[in-house]
């Protein structure tokens, strides 16, 4: 394989894989993986034969995630929990009914535009088209853009 790295397994560890392909760095931030003190891998563009292409990020280590926030980014992914360079623990994650301060309302008469201290509280409105709606003043907010 001239001109490409082996990616070693982890021993201890999350896997997040089947990340649509381009989403992986975004998912990467929003976790706040790039002020990690361990290993982080973002494999993207990986070839996969049911999604066509695919991202991957693998943590060596083991550390508490939101899965609501993955899931808003992409439900399809799924989460490998390893240990001894086992997987012992295999999540499939779905489109959150509910999230708390992801997604911000850009409804200025919305008490969070005036009050901030008031959490952003979002119920999932339609799964097909992926729209929220502020639990406050009832705003929309469509294709959900971390």
């Amino acid at each position: 394989m001239k001109g490409q790295r082996l990616v070693n397994s982890i021993e201890k560890g999350i896997v997040i894989d089947h990340i649509r392909a381009g989403l992986g760095v975004k998912l990467f931030h929003f976790l706040k993986l790039d002020n990690a003190d361990f290993t982080v891998v973002i494999i993207s563009g990986a070839e996969s034969k049911r999604m066509g292409r695919k991202d991957i990020i693998k943590i060596q280590n083991m550390i508490d995630i939101d899965y609501t926030v993955i899931g808003l980014i992409d439900h399809n992914a799924t989460i490998s929990i390893i240990e001894d360079g086992e997987i012992t623990e295999k999540k499939k994650l779905e489109l959150p009914r509910r999230v708390e301060n992801v997604i911000v309302c850009k409804n200025p008469r919305c008490i969070t535009s005036t009050e901030r201290q008031i959490p952003h509280v979002f119920s999932l409105q339609n799964a097909e088209t992926r729209t929220y709606r502020c639990d406050y003043c009832e705003d929309h907010v469509r294709g959900i853009e971390i």
